[in-house]
């Protein structure tokens, strides 16, 4: 977590305090609300990134030589909105895998559709074809889940062996 982002976290404690002091159970609502999506949105975040590096990391260990260059605070556009989160670049040869994953921070950044928590983009430089775009969601059990598919449509989770079939791609032949 950024220095900002752990600003922010306990900015939105204080409030959240601020207002169950002065008896504003609805803002002290909506506050908690929003605590534990972006605990949701930075777990699952973490979950996508490190699943991305340790598979690359394997595959360095087995001569692969890929190259992992990260960013923070990156922006990019999910639908007709602005999501802000963390870029993953995985480099190998002239081949090129970005992770980007993020959230909405602002009313003008807009919104995930679908109603998620956060958007991923999975982009292969070149190979339109092997990029997906994912939402996360909160699962039954209250945990967060990377899914494929729009709201309404079966939604296919996605797990290790989803992305390590990127790493694949990746790797395959120049």
């Amino acid at each position: 977590m950024s220095e900002l982002d752990e600003a922010w976290a306990l900015a939105l404690a204080e409030a959240e305090s601020r207002a169950r002091l002065s008896g504003r159970r609805d803002i002290a609502a909506y506050l908690a609300l929003r605590n534990s999506n972006d605990l949701l949105r930075r777990t699952g975040i973490d979950w996508l990134t490190s699943t991305f590096e340790t598979l690359a990391a394997h595959a360095n260990r087995r001569g692969a030589s890929i190259q992992i260059l990260k960013e923070d605070n990156y922006r990019f556009r999910a639908g007709n909105s602005t999501m802000v989160g963390r870029l993953l670049i995985l480099r190998f040869g002239v081949r090129q895998l970005s992770v980007e994953a993020g959230w909405p921070r602002t009313p003008p950044d807009g919104v995930v559709r679908g109603g998620g928590l956060a958007a991923a983009n999975i982009r292969h430089l070149g190979i339109k074809s092997a990029s997906e775009a994912l939402r996360l969601v909160q699962s039954q059990q209250g945990a967060p889940s990377w899914v494929l598919g729009e709201k309404g449509e079966r939604q296919a989770e996605i797990h290790e062996t989803n992305l390590r079939k990127h790493i694949v791609t990746l790797l395959a032949s120049r």
